[in-house]
């Protein structure tokens, strides 16, 4: 049986099923980016089936026991499917804009539930801390992934004045040669992730400096690089990503960032304000 066949393989044997275990495939189908990384104990509970309900739901599918099938499920995860394949099997036409519309906001919905679910409240912690006691901070994301980077750069360069995102691959080593173990680097990168993104993090980690990785799941790339890991899901029926969650997650930081710095904030933005009215930037 291939990688690409486990999810196949559960929709063609649901008529088959029982109740509780219909429950166990709708769960794995629709959270395909997380649940790979489930123990048969939390996935039960998550599903609200008993453990042992879950271990013969494996056998069920001819897999060697639960282990076997969530290894699978993880091969799975690492399949690049090139952005036409996604295209065809996403697809189809004369669909509705209406119906279009609705879809995929359910399916941001469902990104963002399942972003909340997998948060390590901890590792947010950690990474705000990071980003507030670095000297200078550092932002690498490219292709689409650069949108939700501009955002981060745009507010922690308002407020703390120290961030850069290094926009052209070609001046990288130029931008971090005299890089520090006192500096931070924040990476973003989602499936199909970019070679240039996990060689910076190689360089950086080589350096000593700090790193806070932001990305898809635990078989990204970029994870084995990164000090801090925030997870975000970002799947849609779409040849796209969904960068809902991970722009939650940089508006999260934001927030934290500017809340732990209070003072430090609220002076910088009463300074700004003075400067805004003077150039008349906003429009009354």
């Amino acid at each position: 049986m291939t990688v690409k066949d486990i999810y196949e393989q559960m929709i063609a044997k649901r008529h088959e099923m029982s109740k509780s275990q219909r429950k166990i495939a709708n769960y794995l189908i629709n959270h395909q980016e997380s649940a790979p990384f489930l123990t048969a104990s939390k996935l039960a509970k998550n599903v609200g089936v008993g453990e042992a309900t879950v271990v013969r739901f494996a056998f069920f599918l001819d897999y060697e026991g639960y282990p076997d099938l969530q290894r699978h499920m993880q091969e799975a995860l690492q399949r690049k499917w090139t952005s036409a394949e996604v295209f065809a099997r996403t697809t189809e036409q004369g669909e509705n804009p209406e119906d279009t519309v609705s879809e995929v906001l359910s399916d941001d919905i469902n990104n963002l539930q399942q972003t909340l679910q997998q948060m390590d409240k901890k590792e947010f912690q950690g990474a705000v801390e990071e980003i507030v006691e670095a000297e200078r901070i550092y932002i690498i994301a490219y292709r689409s992934a650069a949108s939700v980077a501009l955002f981060l750069e745009f507010y922690l360069d308002l407020v703390l004045q120290n961030t850069e995102m290094l926009r052209s691959a070609d001046g990288i080593s130029e931008h971090l040669l005299d890089i520090q173990e006192n500096d931070l680097v924040i990476a973003f990168g989602f499936s199909r992730y970019t070679k240039r993104t996990v060689e910076v993090l190689k360089y950086v980690k080589q350096k000593g400096a700090r790193t806070l990785v932001i990305t898809d799941h635990m078989l990204s790339p970029l994870t084995p690089y990164g000090d801090r890991k925030l997870l975000a899901s970002t799947e849609i029926n779409s040849f796209i990503d969904s960068f809902s969650a991970p722009q939650s997650i940089v508006s999260a930081l934001i927030t934290a960032i500017t809340r732990s710095e209070h003072e430090k904030v609220e002076r910088r933005l009463e300074q700004l304000e003075h400067l805004w009215d003077a150039f008349d930037v906003f429009q009354e």
